[in-house]
């Protein structure tokens, strides 16, 4: 079960919706490299408000997923493509489907 979460909330600058989109996409393979990220989600919100919803079977795997790859190239891409920087909250996990 799942049990541990991720909710981030990503707003584009003007313009920039396209190279979000194009950024987020391009950050599975990082996450298909974590080993304890069990699914992770990129969506589109609005036209200019994404997400990433991803969740965890622990806390460490979290907090890996926290400190890799995807949230270092997420946060040195915040001046080019947000208006602000990402809100990014832990949640917990009450209930799921996965597969």
């Amino acid at each position: 079960m799942v049990n541990f979460g991720i909710l981030a909330t990503l707003e584009a600058k003007i313009g920039k919706e396209h190279e979000v989109a194009t950024f987020l996409k391009s950050a599975l393979p990082l996450v298909e490299a974590e080993p304890g990220t069990v699914s992770w989600f990129a969506i589109r919100m609005s036209s200019s408000t994404f997400g990433i919803f991803d969740v965890f079977h622990d806390e460490a795997g979290r907090d890996a997923h926290l400190a890799g790859e995807v949230a270092k190239a997420l946060m040195a891409k915040v001046p080019e493509l947000f208006s602000q920087p990402p809100k990014i909250e832990k949640v917990d996990v009450l209930a799921s489907k996965l597969g």
